[in-house]
């Protein structure tokens, strides 16, 4: 998705005079749902206030759950006006899509796509340096010199000659009054004195000292605690409860029966928990009391039978694979999943008969206020959001479902009350990373290049539901991302998509998305013409690839990693490479397979080309989590379904990568003065085919469903 391009600089910025004296500076992110018109003639869509005490204040239109947008945001900032990173307050944007909606997503508030620096690299920085210079113009002014001869540092502006100084709260309120600059300088690459540097974390002070406020942790006076059993069959309804052994309970307050759930109400969890075990519900399991994980995959690898919508079509593909010299073909399949985040879903509401006041952690903010309105037959105006930190998203805060579950319990219950799902619920009752079925065929010529390329793929598309003007001809940019637009140099490619709705089984974004499938159906494949063509898997994919920034993350991941040095019996490695998130990334996984099939990644080493860095420490942690959270999903993720209901429960039954199996991981990063790209995501997506492609290194045998199958790696007695 393409930002769309920046408001010229008198509609991007302006200035007022605020009533508290202060510089009120407003602009517009590229990802702005139009603009407002005012008297003006614009009114914007995030703020930065200069304070009388020289702090700033920013209003994040992003949400923090723990990607670091709190620090790398402000420093953008902070780089430009030449103030210390720690003078910079946050606050959470209120809902408002006139003026955080983002266009890329068809002007919806929402904190996902890995867009949140890249959005806001031009924008902030802009904001910072006119800031900057109308603070330095006002400083000039009052001193009667010129502006050249002054300069701004550490929250002050200098005029170096007489050595006079005074601090931006000062300045403030005749900067506000000063015409804005048409055009202003922005900082060379070279003269950047925070960007790139590995500034602490804003957040992590008050998440160390518990001070911080997740959505879990609020109390609002006199709030209950809820927690909830929703029908074990998606589409099911209650029949019948029994509630008369959970009201006697100590601590429970009321039962709360809807069509399709059943809640109970009580001081503490440990109540509502104690009264929702002795309830007796008889549900209804619907029309999907059935159905099952293989007759999911049946369909769709039935559709795959067919033809679908041409994703990208380069050259003939058909005509090239009639003459082939080597025809090679496979399938592959990815399971659904689940997300898991540590902090389950939540979300605390009062609803009254004028209003109602929502505390939750979301990704769609203006969405939350939105699904409140609706559920508890209000106008907008009257439910107030309260946003709060996420403790893990990876896209389920994307949806709204728990919002709209807390307000038709509040509606019954008088008071605030929060709603907490427990671990069962939030993995039973998620929303699921697609399950896919693929079709992969190449042909290579006599030197065993691929002269032809085919890739036909079915499963559910999330933005066709989730933003349907963005799904288009059978086509969205988020499913066929990966799969298209390759880092290889194909002659003749054909790529089709067909559109498998799963009976009843919500899907929603997983972190990585598209990629998190294609990446690992790409990679893979190409790992197997490498094979087919009985060369080495790093030298085949540097013959085939022509960008030069591929190519160098490649390079670096293999020479970090010690390509091609002896390693153990059934000890591999594997190597993978992506373009995705406007990110060049590259793995080489060492992993070793047990005798009893068991596997362990050993070692990981990533480069990885995200353009600019603003923070260094940043980019590595969001790879080091990333390649825990792909590695999780490669050996243990799998929601499967029988008789219509989840199998999965809890952590025993979907299995997170424990600490001990965690791998050693080294991220190398590229220098670049290009652009910033996505760094929430990127490395989710890229690490499975490196694990898969290593165990094939280790043991010969080739992967292609996911999660690993441990039974399969078993060496024989």
């Amino acid at each position: 998705m393409t930002p769309a391009p920046l408001a010229s600089r008198r509609r991007f910025l302006q200035a007022a005079a605020t009533a508290g004296g202060g510089l009120m500076l407003s602009f517009s992110l590229p990802f702005a749902g139009g603009n407002v018109e005012a008297a003006d003639g614009f009114t914007p869509n995030a703020f930065i206030h200069i304070e009388r005490d020289g702090r700033i204040a920013l209003v994040m239109p992003y949400v923090e759950m723990g990607q670091g947008t709190y620090t790398a945001i402000p420093m953008l900032i902070a780089e430009e006006l030449e103030v210390d990173l720690k003078q910079v307050k946050l606050e959470h944007a209120p809902p408002n899509e006139k003026l955080y909606g983002n266009p890329a997503l068809g002007g919806i508030q929402a904190t996902g796509n890995s867009n949140a620096i890249r959005g806001a690299w031009q924008p902030m920085r802009e904001a910072g340096a006119v800031a900057r210079t109308m603070l330095v113009s006002a400083a000039a002014r009052r001193w009667n010199v010129d502006p050249a001869s002054c300069r701004a540092q550490s929250g002050e502006v200098l005029h170096a000659p007489t050595s006079r100084r005074i601090k931006y709260g000062e300045l403030a309120a005749d900067a506000a009054r000063l015409p804005v600059p048409e055009s202003v300088a922005l900082k060379r690459p070279e003269d950047f004195k925070l960007i790139g540097t590995p500034a602490k974390r804003l957040d992590t002070p008050a998440k160390v000292n518990g001070t911080a406020v997740y959505g879990i942790d609020v109390r609002p006076p006199r709030v209950k605690i809820a927690t909830l059993a929703q029908s074990p069959v998606f589409g099911g309804r209650v029949k019948s409860v029994d509630d008369a052994e959970a009201k006697a309970v100590k601590g429970v307050h009321q039962i709360v029966r809807l069509d399709d759930a059943v809640a109970v109400v009580a001081d503490h969890m440990g109540a509502a928990k104690k009264g929702l075990a002795a309830l007796v519900i008889d549900w209804d399991d619907g029309p999907h009391a059935k159905l099952t994980t293989e007759a999911i995959v049946g369909e769709l690898e039935k559709a795959t039978l067919t033809p679908g919508a041409v994703a990208q079509n380069i050259g003939d593909a058909d005509k090239a694979m009639a003459g082939a010299v080597t025809k090679v073909e496979a399938t592959y399949r990815v399971p659904f999943l689940a997300h898991a985040a540590m902090e389950p879903m939540n979300c605390t509401v009062h609803v009254r008969k004028d209003g109602c006041e929502v505390w939750v952690g979301s990704q769609v903010l203006a969405r939350a206020q939105a699904a409140a309105a609706k559920t508890a037959g209000l106008p907008l105006d009257k439910v107030v959001v309260h946003n709060h930190l996420i403790g893990g998203g990876f896209g389920r805060r994307l949806e709204i479902d728990g919002v709209v579950r807390a307000v038709q319990i509040g509606q019954h219950v008088d008071g605030p009350v929060k709603v907490v799902w427990t671990r069962e619920e939030d993995i039973q009752h998620d929303m699921y990373r697609p399950c896919f079925f693929d079709r992969m065929s190449a042909g290579l010529d006599e030197t065993g290049r691929p002269v032809a390329w085919n890739h036909r793929f079915a499963g559910s598309s999330i933005l066709a539901r989730w933003l349907p003007p963005a799904f288009n001809k059978g086509l969205d940019p988020d499913t066929t991302e990966g799969a298209i637009d390759l880092v290889y140099a194909l002659p003749n490619l054909h790529v089709e998509y067909l559109r498998v709705e799963p009976a009843a089984i919500p899907t929603a974004f997983w972190r990585s998305v598209g990629p998190s499938h294609n990446v690992f159906v790409v990679e893979s494949f190409m790992d197997e013409l490498a094979n087919a063509a009985r060369q080495d898997p790093l030298a085949y994919r540097l013959a085939l690839i022509d960008k030069a920034r591929a190519k160098a993350v490649l390079q670096l991941a293999a020479e970090k990693a010690g390509w091609g040095r002896p390693l153990p019996t059934r000890v591999g490695r594997g190597i993978s490479v992506q373009f995705a998130f406007a990110n060049y990334l590259a793995y080489v996984a060492e992993v070793e397979v047990a005798k009893d099939g068991s596997v362990r990644a050993r070692r990981v080493v990533c480069a990885v080309d995200c353009g600019t860095v603003v923070n260094p420490d940043i980019v590595r942690a969001q790879i080091q989590g990333a390649a825990n959270f792909g590695i999780t999903a490669a050996l243990y993720g799998d929601i499967t379904l029988k008789n219509g209901r989840v199998e999965q429960a809890n952590f025993d039954t979907y299995q997170m990568l424990r600490m001990n199996e965690a791998p050693a991981i080294e991220v190398h990063i590229v220098p670049s003065r290009e652009a910033p790209g996505g760094m929430g995501e990127p490395g989710t997506s890229a690490i499975a085919p490196a694990v898969t492609n290593a165990i094939f290194a280790a043991t010969g045998k080739r992967l292609r469903k996911l999660p690993i199958d441990a039974t399969a790696l078993k060496q024989p007695a």
